[in-house]
């Protein structure tokens, strides 16, 4: 057994997927759209850090200033005389104590040798303890804290960890110098510089260090420092806002996606289901639902799908009717030449015999006639889909025609080709839209058809006007005219109503049919009528109403093909 690996897989890949979940792909990409872009907006806002440093670099610089007031008032309080290279102790002192601690910041004071001398938290009695909450050995946390607040901790947590910040640790030395603090140092050089620190509980610790000097003579270094909890506090009061923000838009969004994706996927999914259905049924024809009303793109498929499937069937019922004509078609010459050779058998005369092996012959070239045609008529509208109109020049291709049927034709007709109607010239503004080879076809078939009808020593005209944006050709014969309830049949497959003198022939009833198709697959038209005495060659033919009587007889046919301009 023999098994097509590679149409299987191509198969399991590429077939429809007949069940979905309860959100289709659809709505998922319309989702994912609105998420993305919604959630992008909320992770930089959530980021926050420009806003956080910001917020540091402005108690940095207001640290700084109020380090520089302190220590110009320190400076000029200093010793007179051989100490002035040195700051008071005392005095220092007492403006720490009141300029200092009412901001809730410590200072320290170095003197010159990196020594401490001053410290705001020996001022202060009893000296202040910070204490934070610890969990219980064995117990989980407090769960009851808000939802959202456990969600920014979350975030607060990945954003440290995809951005670490590398800060020093900060920590408390016993008996402390200027050489523990970078920025003391850099201050006793004369330099103001400050520095962020963490404590052991990731909070920012800021410490800034400014020369104490009076007369650009360095007499000790003033550090303050203070904790920023305040600042992360803020960030996270931002961050539980934006978070709740973005709850709400979230929201909101997937409440507005789901009304889209509603609005699209349903719609879509009934026109799915309505085409399955359309390959699936056999013998009926599956509705297609009407959403026209819609008045956009949906709406637009939908009236695109109803048109398309309105043309399947017509066409499938245009193939069926067209397999049932030729089948007719073709088992009338075969009917006939069963009967001829059965008679043959039996025929007692050689009179007989050629009579019945003429009429074989005969229906032999009608049958070779016919599956010519029915051939072409079959691949018209392939070739015709695939053609693409070009300018051809209408005059000179019928000059050619009727030249080539003056020299091919046995039967004694006269052509007349007549452009009286055209300027001076003016066989250069009859060019029309189509493909040259099946105007020829057209024409061709209507000047055959004009002949087989025309009697001897008969004349056929073939006129051409302008007539706007159009070209008129008409082509008319001196035949018994077309019977007035088949003007619009004479372009039926397979019809053919035909004088004894025009029955051997062998016309097959395409030709016009043909004709048709052609000449409309190019914007045209092309109408069958009857000549009468005494109307012009531009009027139509007479109605095919009113007693038989009071209706003249016809003088002729005549066929009018109307072309674009090129």
């Amino acid at each position: 057994m023999t098994v097509n690996v590679g149409r299987n897989w191509r198969q399991f890949f590429l077939r429809r997927p007949q069940k979905r979940g309860p959100i289709s792909p659809l709505t998922r990409q319309i989702l994912a759209v609105n998420f993305v872009g919604l959630g992008l907006f909320a992770a930089g806002a959530l980021y926050l850090n420009q806003f956080r440093s910001g917020l540091i670099e402005t108690r940095i610089q207001s640290l700084i200033t109020q380090a520089e007031i302190i220590a110009g008032a320190i400076a000029q309080t200093s010793a007179r005389g051989p100490a002035a290279t040195r700051v008071n102790p005392v005095i220092a002192s007492q403006i720490v104590r009141r300029i200092v601690l009412p901001t809730q910041t410590r200072a320290r004071l170095f003197n010159v040798e990196g020594t401490l001398v001053v410290d705001s938290r020996d001022l202060v009695f009893p000296q202040p303890v910070r204490s934070y909450a610890l969990p219980q050995p064995g117990k989980a946390p407090d769960t009851g804290q808000s939802w959202i607040v456990r969600l920014e901790q979350s975030y607060a947590r990945l954003v440290e960890w995809l951005f670490q910040r590398d800060r020093p640790l900060y920590q408390e030395v016993e008996s402390a110098r200027a050489s523990d603090y970078p920025e003391v140092t850099a201050a006793l050089q004369g330099d103001i510089s400050g520095i962020v620190r963490e404590n052991s509980q990731g909070e920012p610790i800021i410490s800034v260090a400014v020369p104490v000097q009076r007369f650009r003579v360095v007499l000790g270094g003033l550090m303050l420092t203070t904790e920023a909890a305040d600042i992360d506090e803020i960030v996270r009061a931002e961050r539980r806002a934006i978070i709740e923000v973005f709850l709400v838009a979230l929201a909101v969004a997937t409440a507005m996606s789901l009304v889209t994706a509603g609005a699209i996927v349903r719609p879509i999914k009934r026109l799915a289901e309505a085409a399955d259905r359309v390959r699936l049924f056999k013998t009926e024809r599956a509705p297609i639902p009407d959403m026209s009303r819609r008045n956009d793109e949906v709406g637009d498929l939908s009236v695109a799908l109803i048109e398309m499937t309105t043309a399947l069937y017509d066409r499938i019922d245009a193939i069926e009717r067209f397999a049932a004509d030729v089948a007719h078609e073709i088992k009338n010459p075969l009917t006939s030449i069963n009967s001829a050779i059965e008679s043959l058998a039996i025929a007692r005369d050689d009179k007989s015999k050629a009579k019945l092996m003429a009429i074989i012959h005969n229906d032999v070239r009608r049958m070779d006639r016919l599956i010519s045609d029915i051939s072409a008529a079959s691949r018209l509208d392939a070739q015709l889909s695939r053609a693409k109109p070009a300018p051809v020049k209408i005059v000179p291709l019928l000059r050619a025609l009727v030249d080539l049927f003056r020299e091919t034709q046995e039967k004694a007709v006269t052509y007349q080709l007549q452009t009286t109607d055209l300027q001076p010239g003016g066989e250069a503004t009859t060019v029309v839209r189509g493909e040259e080879g099946r105007l020829v076809q057209v024409f061709r078939n209507l000047l055959e058809n004009a002949l087989s009808f025309s009697p001897e020593a008969g004349t056929i005209r073939i006129r051409v006007r302008p007539d706007g944006n159009m070209i008129v050709v008409s082509i008319e014969d001196e035949g018994p005219g077309f019977p007035l309830s088949n003007l619009e049949r004479v372009f039926e497959r397979f019809y053919t109503d035909r004088p004894e003198m025009a029955k051997e022939d062998g016309h097959s009833g395409l030709g016009l049919s043909i004709s048709r198709q052609i000449i409309e697959a190019y914007g045209g038209t092309i109408q069958a009528e009857n000549r009468y005495a005494g109307k012009p060659a531009h009027a139509s033919g007479a109605s095919d109403t009113g007693d038989a009587g009071d209706t003249p007889q016809p003088v002729g046919a005549r066929l009018t093909v109307r072309l674009r301009r090129y």
